[in-house]
């Protein structure tokens, strides 16, 4: 029969984790951005670009294209009625 030795592994305590220093990246911004106030309710809020500013965006073409279709409709209209009117006054002449 053959003795097989037990071999006793020594027990470690517990080791703290080592920390790690970590650098930290810093942006350096030329000119400092003003962050809108943000929205709260029954406050007066202050809107970060004017009223009376033009710009072309999105909701404006799609207005224009809503305008132009409405005048086309409108116009539309018109000439049917004038073809109308002129049909009645043909039947009225005779």
């Amino acid at each position: 029969m053959a003795t097989k030795k037990t071999v006793k592994k020594a027990v470690s305590k517990a080791k703290a984790p080592i920390k790690k220093t970590v650098k930290k990246t810093v942006k350096k911004v030329a000119a400092r951005v003003k962050k809108p106030a943000p929205m709260q309710s029954f406050r007066v809020y202050k809107d970060p670009t004017p009223f009376t500013t033009f710009r072309i965006t999105r909701q404006t073409v799609y207005w224009s294209i809503l305008l132009a279709f409405i005048i086309a409709t409108q116009l539309w209209i018109l000439k049917i009625q004038m073809d109308i009117s002129a049909l009645t006054d043909a039947l009225l002449a005779q």
